[in-house]
């Protein structure tokens, strides 16, 4: 059975892991493979404790999702963040930053639940509207948006993907979607 709670500092290396490994998955096929290849969950757990999205204080809130203990998800959300800088934020608009959910539990209702919990935590801050990217090859999440009330709204941006060896970044494009939060 999922719960869902509050982040806390001890789980940095539980939500990189799911992290890394949703990334591995869901952009396989698009993000390159050799940045895929060097995804360190040790490292992405150190860059969530200095982030510190666990602390109360932090605009930023992140909903676990668990299943007998273990983490299977996880969300982020907040203030929008403006051309996706986290120092400059819109107080009038939400944003869902991320939802990523381990592989093995894509389809089995974690991420409908987690992005339920998410919305909830917006609508409480007393947002009525949110936002959330998306990289335009990952169909998967776009449906899966699509299909939670969120309609692409015609704004792009493009993520600039770091490449080792001095080669230029690789460009993805993102996608807006905007949703409403009623009750």
């Amino acid at each position: 059975m999922l719960t869902i709670r509050r982040e806390e500092p001890d789980d940095a290396e539980a939500v990189a892991r799911v992290h890394v490994h949703g990334w591995q998955a869901g952009y396989a096929g698009f993000m390159p493979d050799e940045v895929l290849r060097r995804l360190n969950v040790a490292a992405w757990a150190q860059r969530r404790r200095e982030v510190g999205t666990a602390d109360p204080e932090h605009p930023f809130t992140t909903l676990l999702g668990e299943v007998d203990g273990l983490v299977v998800g996880f969300t982020t959300f907040g203030p929008y963040r403006r051309d996706q800088d986290r120092d400059d934020l819109d107080p009038t608009v939400g944003e869902v930053v991320a939802i990523y959910v381990e592989p093995a539990c894509w389809g089995d209702g974690t991420a409908t639940a987690l992005l339920a919990a998410a919305r909830a935590g917006l609508h409480e801050r007393g947002w009525t509207d949110y936002r959330l990217w998306v990289l335009a090859d990952n169909r998967r999440a776009r449906r899966f948006c699509e299909r939670a009330g969120l309609s692409p709204d015609g704004e792009q941006s493009t993520y600039q993907v770091p490449l080792a060896g001095g080669s230029p970044p690789v460009g993805l494009i993102e996608l807006r979607y905007a949703g409403r939060l009623d009750g």
